[in-house]
This record gives structure tokens, sequence and C-alpha cells, in this order.
């Protein structure tokens, strides 16, 4: 299976808005079977129809309860397009001997995969970018040299995505297994302390914990038209490649005030056109 894929760059913290909240922690959206963080793709979707103009709006995305009950439409319609949920493809992980390094698991690049390239072959664990000649410390994780296995740049480039020129920051990449991958994401979220002042800057009842995806990650989602639309496939791509050009960086999710949730979103050099 070959699917058309759209890229995410985190440029500002993400917050997905969780279903739950624990304690004074409010949590982000996870995956039910892996407890990662993804970005659900009614929140894209809600997104991009938003920006898309009003006289197409419809057409693409379909109709809403308002059209019904202002006598616009007889009932709800489905829309020309579908995306699918956003996961994670390489995350940040702070480390004090090689700065920032990108991390991902077999289970991770093996998703992604299935919608580029059955056929790729996934490194394996403990694969390194930038090589062995010293210890990798992430976190409180020490990652001895003489495990670390060398990754060469022609071998790790078909796992990152070109098009845009924010990846180009992205230079140190490793591979983890599934176990591993999980946790050091787990603690490298991004997570703020917010608590309420009253009018003398004194805190005011409780405070809470909230988490969000950090920038710096690059994530992905599958889009495509509805089975109900084959027969204007062509113009209704053409509708969403024009508006992912035109919305090349937007904000996603809740916090737009406070500057969070800003992406850069993007198409393969293949799927453009």
């Amino acid at each position: 299976m070959k699917t058309n894929l759209a890229y995410l760059y985190l440029l500002s913290p993400l917050h997905t808005g969780g279903t739950t909240q624990e304690g004074n922690l409010v949590g982000i959206a996870r995956e039910v079977h892996t407890d990662l963080p993804y970005l659900p793709s009614s929140t894209i979707r809600g997104r991009l129809r938003a920006a898309t103009p009003k006289d197409i709006r419809n057409e693409l995305w379909g109709n809403t309860i308002d059209n019904v009950t202002n006598g616009e439409d007889d009932n709800l319609k489905q829309g020309s397009l579908w995306v699918g949920d956003a996961a994670i493809l390489w995350f940040p992980v702070p480390s004090l001997s090689h700065g920032v390094v990108w991390i991902t698991s077999p289970l991770l690049l093996q998703r992604w995969a299935r919608f580029v390239n059955q056929n790729i072959a996934i490194p394996e664990i403990v694969f390194f970018s930038g090589g062995n000649r010293a210890n990798l410390y992430l976190r409180d994780t020490i990652f001895k040299k003489d495990k670390l296995k060398e990754w060469k740049s022609e071998e790790y480039s078909s796992f990152i995505p070109n098009g845009f020129q924010d990846t180009n920051v992205m230079t140190q990449f490793l591979v983890l297994s599934n176990h591993n991958c999980r946790v050091l994401i787990e603690s490298s979220l991004w997570r703020q302390v917010k608590v309420t002042l009253d009018s003398h800057k004194s805190v005011k009842g409780g405070f809470r914990y909230e988490e969000a995806i950090p920038p710096e990650t690059l994530m992905y989602f599958p889009w495509g038209t509805t089975v109900a639309n084959n027969n204007n496939v062509g113009e209704e791509v053409g509708h969403f490649r024009e508006l992912i050009n035109e919305t090349d960086t937007c904000q996603i999710g809740g916090q737009e005030s406070l500057g969070r949730g800003i992406v850069r979103l993007w198409l393969t050099p293949e799927t453009k056109k």
C-alpha cells in the first residue's frame, strides 16, 4: 500500500487535548495500545476545514449540523477528503554529549514504512548517525560507544522525508528499542506548571502541570479521498494540495494566544504533483 502523506514539523509545543486528567496533570492525547502521544485526525481536519475557502468547504469536508438546522441541507453529508491521525516519526531528546538527538523505534519506522514503501529495510536498534567514537548521554541513560552502530547518511536519509528546509536541523538520529523509545519520549515531553494568581500576584487556588509534545518533533498523517467522491478524485486532490501549500505554517490545537501548537505543514514532492 502506498498512501498520500503530509508531514508536520512542530515549531512550538503542541498540546493535543487529552481526554483524561490525573491529579494535577492535564495530559495529552495518547494511543491506547502504545501510550505514545499522537494528534487526533479530528483536530487536523478541523484546522484544515477552517482554512478552506468557504465556497468549497462543505464539498471537501462535509456539511455541519448548523447547515441542517438552518435549512441549507436536508441531512448531514460526507465530504470528499479524509485525513488520519498524526503519528510520531522522529522525537527530539536532549543529550549532554551530543546536543539534541532525534530518536525513533522499529515500531514507529515500520508504521511509517507501511505508507511509503513496504520493502524498505528497518534498521536495527542502537544504529546512530553520530557514529561510535564517544559515549552517548540521553537524559539519564548512557549508551556506551562500543554498543552503538554507525549509521551512514546514505542509509538513514531514507527515513528522513525531504521537501522542507526545517528537517535540515535534524542531524543526529538514533534507533532505540520500542520500550526504551517509549520511556525516553515519556520523560522528554514538555511539561509546564500553571497557577492562578490573585490581584496581589499571590497564588490563588491550586496549580496544574500541562503536557505538550515538544518543538522539533516530526510527525506525519495519511490523507486521501472518500469512496463517495471517486468521480472527482483529481479535482479534490488538487484542492487539498493547494490548501496545504497555502497554509504551510499554521496553529493546531488550543492555546493560540500563547503561541503554542505552531507547526510547519508540507507534502512530500511526489504528492505535490
